[in-house]
């Protein structure tokens, strides 16, 4: 099942803009890798869902892996052939609003190459491009 919020304050949310970098979230702080947004947009519950699972098969018990989005904006939508009006759609689905250079997904506990091919391929699940960044050293 997709994640969702338990309650939410307002049923239906404003579009909003996506402007600007990730201030914060743009570092890996879990793990020893992660991956990186590099544009901004909606990431829907069912691509989170569908990296997890990935992630899940991939690792299978060797390292551990960390999920830094979740899924707080419902996204509405009106059936087909609706004339205007009548107010705003009922909620669709949930995404999570990224910025460009959050991180979406960590993994530790595995080599690096290993890492690797596990983050290209929940990369490939993204509707935006994204790349394979280590952790920084503590200075």
């Amino acid at each position: 099942m997709p994640l969702m919020p338990k309650r939410v304050k307002f049923r239906k949310s404003q579009r909003g803009v996506v402007r600007g970098n990730a201030t914060r979230g743009n570092y890996v702080a879990y793990g020893d890798y992660g991956l990186q947004a590099l544009e901004g947009g909606w990431l829907s519950a069912e691509c989170i869902e569908s990296g997890r699972i990935t992630m899940t098969r991939f690792v299978s018990g060797e390292g551990r892996y960390y999920i830094r989005v979740f899924p707080h904006k419902s996204i509405t939508a009106i059936p087909a052939e609706t004339r205007m009006g009548k107010g705003k759609g009922e909620p669709e689905y949930w995404a999570s609003v990224v910025k460009p250079g959050q991180i979406l997904f960590e993994i530790g506990g595995i080599p690096e190459a290993q890492a690797k091919g596990c983050l290209a391929r929940v990369a490939y699940k993204m509707p935006f491009k994204c790349r394979f960044v280590p952790r920084r050293p503590a200075i």
